[in-house]
């Protein structure tokens, strides 16, 4: 089983290799990939080093599956070449995520939908994973009418450049800038770039990744993401619209009963989700779980989940795992 890590020097690919160890999963040879600068430099990998591979040496090695974390412009130009070879690209980019002949895997969701003819399959945005993994249950058991969501994001969703940021303006030091403003006691209303709509690209991705997830337009989706200065993950707070009427205490055994979900949820221990948590951990964290008395059948609850783990680099090896199982590559 010969796997690419592309974008292996990258934040995400650093965990990418992390996660890739730590699940064991069945490598005979990894190829770690980078831009032509990073080519003969090392990485390291279950305590060996390896050697950083240009891309045209990752294709010609025909890699059984090739996990991009490269920016959509590398995904949208090499994806193709390496499915010509016949490997399974799982592409962490937002590249392909709404191409209609693409299909948008979160495993515990809709990972039965991929076949062997899938040879470049879309990961999610980090904020749409997190949160549909718990929303897909509840859409299953009472289906879900709409979504209003507000995202406080960690700066690793921008990546290196606004984690130095912040630890600059920790130190009272002057440095490049990830963001318009300091990020350092601060909350920013614009994650990724604003459309002529008045939305980012970062609340459209929730809007129509959520509903090609769970397969259904009819959801209503609306969204407002800020990045917070915290590295541990991303935390949303989602008020849900059901089709049904529903009981609290079965909204938790449901969300309980969920695979890649941890429920966290009593006010008289302060015990909810929180990022500092949440950093290095796979599942993820759902709690504040309580009616909108505002709204009939509506529930407000809290999600927080480490943006680089499921929201990115865990939800890629699984798709992987998926394939390998199931003999699809």
């Amino acid at each position: 089983m010969k796997v690419a890590v592309v974008g292996a020097t990258g934040m995400v690919g650093q965990v990418m290799l992390n996660v890739l160890a730590e699940r064991n999963f069945p490598i005979t040879k990894l190829i770690p990939v980078a831009s032509e600068r990073s080519v003969g430099k090392k990485v390291t990998y279950k305590d060996k080093e390896y050697t950083i591979h240009s891309m045209a040496d990752a294709i010609a090695a025909k890699p059984q599956i090739a996990i991009f974390s490269a920016g959509g412009n590398t995904s949208l130009e090499f994806a193709p070449k390496f499915a010509e070879v016949g490997t399974t690209v799982i592409d962490n980019s937002s590249a392909w995520r709404m191409d209609p002949t693409k299909k948008l895997v979160v495993p515990e969701i809709n990972a039965s939908s991929l076949t062997k003819e899938d040879k470049i399959i879309a990961n999610p945005n980090c904020s749409t994973i997190q949160m549909v993994l718990a929303m897909s249950p509840l859409h299953r058991d009472y289906g879900i009418k709409r979504l209003v969501i507000s995202t406080y994001q960690s700066i690793t969703g921008t990546g290196v450049k606004a984690v130095q940021q912040l630890e600059n303006e920790y130190a009272g030091e002057k440095g490049d800038m990830a963001y318009p403003y300091p990020i350092h006691r601060n909350a920013i209303p614009a994650c990724d770039v604003f459309q002529d709509n008045g939305y980012t690209k970062e609340e459209l991705k929730l809007v129509n990744e959520t509903q090609k997830i769970l397969d259904d337009r009819s959801i209503a989706v609306t969204a407002t993401a800020v990045r917070i200065p915290v590295v541990g993950g991303h935390s949303e707070s989602v008020n849900v619209e059901l089709n049904k009427p529903f009981e609290e205490k079965d909204i938790r055994q449901v969300l309980s009963a969920t695979s890649g979900v941890t429920v966290q949820d009593n006010p008289d221990t302060n015990t909810y989700p929180m990022p500092i948590y949440a950093e290095g951990k796979n599942d993820v964290f759902v709690g504040r779980i309580r009616r909108d008395y505002s709204q009939e059948n509506t529930l407000n609850m809290w999600i927080v989940s480490d943006n680089l783990r499921k929201g990115a680099a865990t939800n890629a090896v699984q798709i992987g795992e998926y394939l390998i199982e199931n003999g699809l590559v």
